[in-house]
């Protein structure tokens, strides 16, 4: 056994040692439903942050984010402001959600919106969407892994092999501890994420000669029209080369999604919606419960401004970004090789042919200085993909429990007759992910499409909840349901079955616009129009009883009150400007990306400094409403509980109150 390999499986042992000890320490600490499903309401503090920012950012950040920096350039990096978008939807829902389910003792998002819409269709619509996001989501994570390890172990273990090993562990401590276990494992599992982007981006920087010569090597690059899209052509983004400009603010010549974009597909449009896609992680059913597992809304705010958006922002904007660009002049990109733009040939050409391997591929490159280095850098990936994995199959599990099971089979369930079920839920959504990710890796790519965009389509539902007592239940539902089908049939997996039956009239993402935009456009609608068709007055005031609770304890004082047409006005501004069709601004108001390394005011791309400029006003917009606003702070008024003994008894109807 090599040095590199044997140091590998010692760190992977000792992160499995810890992983086991924290689910079999919280197998015994949940002595109801509640806490394991829930964690009893009573996570600490810096637990939530830690696991939060962890099941938000994923192994898809660690392994497959830099790969695709490197195959479209700045263009994508856009996509980092998911630090951002990803809990500005924790800042709009996650307060209320948990003002309610304090109140009303529900331990499920489905039993939420049961109780307030008075239905169970859009309880069955819930767990339907946790179901499709978790199991795709959690094959790609678990999938990652297996490819991850037959890399640095050399082929040692398969894919597959990899995968079901790897995968064991973490059955053993989700079914065991419940959500408690995952929260705990994931502050270890945080760390080891943040940890290992930062030393990979370190270890490209070294290879290209530090900060100053990667730039200079970048501005060579810019001048030239290599790469995979070419260049821009002037569609609204300037004619300069795609790795270094978005192009255009959207593209309706690339018809209805089935030709080519012209110069790439990350448009200002298709920026915007692909973050409302990534939106979806913090508004699909699992981090409803993540909210119902707090003791008070404390957490939120730190999690949200500090954590993901300056703390993880920082490290994407410059450690990923280093990583994807600088692999370009590192041998990564065949076509900048043989044009002479390279500095050196220390990485493969494969990567070309295989985005997602680049990290691995930076991981061995280390591998003969400092092999102890290689097994510490893939705990890390490892962490980062099984922290998402294992708190979607701890909530599902749940969900399954408690909104199936016990609500259609057996309403009287005891504490342990759930947490059995909850067990039994988790091993069936882990094999079903094992199963689809080792027989059809097709089908597991065409689902994973879907799964954030489909978590997506919950905001109407939860902005009922939460804002909006207009909307109805019968909105809500229809709702969900003709956005979860516009999201499918703008995707590959929807495509492949119209074209089964003869349909072939459009393609994936028309105009670049992404299947979450696509999907919210008609949730939207069909949610409005049928809401203005169907308004009953004993369902109204049913609802209202719900807002006028949150009126009462999250109501912002009357001194603050003049500061809400700021907030939406910045809040609108940042997403035209940062992340939508203003960001075409930024291929060049820094300098055009061929004007060489002397003519760039911060000494590096425009586009570049663009993104840093409005990631740290974006930290601020997040300040602002957070804090600010009081839309994560804690209510000044106590809120007191309808139901002590959660996980046991059915929630109670407002009503009741």
């Amino acid at each position: 056994m090599n040095a590199k390999i044997f140091w590998l499986f010692a760190f992977v042992v000792l992160y499995w040692a810890y992983c086991i000890y924290w689910g079999l320490k919280c197998a015994r600490m949940a002595r109801t439903a509640g806490d394991y499903f829930i964690a009893g309401r009573q996570l600490s503090m810096w637990v939530f942050v830690l696991a939060a920012t962890a099941t938000s950012f994923s192994g898809w950040t660690f392994m497959g984010h830099p790969g695709l920096i490197y195959r479209d350039g700045f263009q994508y990096a856009y996509a980092s402001f998911y630090t951002i978008t990803i809990p500005f939807t924790g800042v709009i829902f996650l307060k209320r959600q948990w003002m309610l389910g304090k109140r009303y003792g529900y331990v499920t998002p489905g039993e939420m919106f049961s109780d307030y819409f008075q239905g169970d269709a859009i309880r069955i619509l819930t767990v339907i969407v946790a179901m499709l996001f978790s199991v795709p989501y959690l094959g790609v994570q678990l999938g990652a892994s297996g490819f991850l390890f037959n890399v640095l172990t050399d082929g040692l273990f398969s894919v597959n092999m990899g995968m079901w090993l790897l995968s064991l562990v973490v059955l053993i401590y989700v079914a065991a501890g419940g959500l408690r276990a995952v929260a705990y494992v994931d502050t270890l599992q945080c760390i080891l994420l943040a940890l290992g982007i930062v030393i990979t981006g370190f270890i490209a920087l070294n290879i290209a000669g530090g900060w100053g010569s990667m730039n200079e090597g970048l501005a060579k690059l810019a001048a030239s029209p290599v790469g995979k899209w070419g260049t821009t052509k002037g569609y609204g983004g300037g004619d300069y080369n795609a790795y270094f400009a978005i192009p255009g603010v959207i593209q309706f010549t690339a018809g209805l999604g089935k030709q080519t974009p012209v110069g790439g597909l990350w448009t200002g449009i298709m920026c915007l919606t692909y973050m409302f896609a990534l939106m979806g992680i913090q508004s699909s059913p699992a981090f409803s419960m993540w909210a119902f597992s707090n003791n008070n809304p404390r957490p939120f705010a730190p999690q949200q401004v500090w954590a993901s958006s300056a703390g993880i922002g920082f490290i994407l904007f410059f450690f990923t970004a280093s990583q994807g660009m600088g692999a370009h002049l590192l041998g990564a990109n065949p076509a900048v090789t043989k044009a002479g733009l390279a500095m050196s040939d220390v990485l493969a050409a494969s990567i070309a042919k295989k985005p997602d391997s680049l990290v691995p591929h930076y991981f061995n490159w280390i591998a003969p200085a400092a092999p102890w280095l290689v097994g510490l850098l893939a705990v890390c990936a490892l962490a980062a993909m099984q922290s998402t994995g294992a708190a979607y199959m701890s909530t599902a599990g749940g969900m399954l429990t408690r909104d199936l099971y016990k609500r259609y089979l057996n309403p009287n369930a005891s504490h342990e007759t759930q947490k059995v079920a909850g067990r039994v839920g988790v091993l069936i959504i882990v094999i079903s992910a094992l199963l689809v990710a080792t027989f059809s890796r097709d089908a597991l790519v065409l689902l994973g499409g879907l799964a954030v965009a489909f978590g997506f389509q919950m905001w109407p539902a939860l902005a009922a909840v939460c804002w909006m007592p207009k909307i109805t239940r019968q909105g809500a539902t229809w709702g969900l349901a003709v956005g979860l089908l516009a999201v499918i049939f703008t995707e590959n997996f929807g495509l492949t079955i119209l074209k089964g039956i003869g349909i072939d009239i459009w393609g994936r993402w028309p105009w670049t616009i992404h299947s979450a935009g696509w999907g919210i456009i008609f949730n939207v609608a069909v949610c409005w129009i049928v809401s203005a068709n169907t308004q009953d007055a004993a369902a109204a005031a049913h609802r209202q009883k719900y807002h006028d609770f949150l009126a009462e304890h999250a109501s912002l004082s009357p001194e603050k009150q003049g500061l809400v047409p700021m907030a939406w006005g910045v809040t609108l501004a940042w997403m035209f400007f940062g992340i939508g069709p203003g960001a075409v601004i930024g291929n060049w108001i820094f300098g055009a990306p061929n004007a060489g390394y002397a003519a760039w005011t911060f000494g590096i791309p425009s586009i570049w400094a663009w993104q840093i400029l409005f990631w740290a006003l974006g930290v601020g917009m997040m300040w602002l409403l957070a804090y600010k606003m009081e839309m994560s702070t804690v209510p000044e008024t106590e809120i007191e509980a309808l139901v002590e003994d959660i996980g046991d008894v059915a929630p109670q109807q407002a009503g009741s109150s």
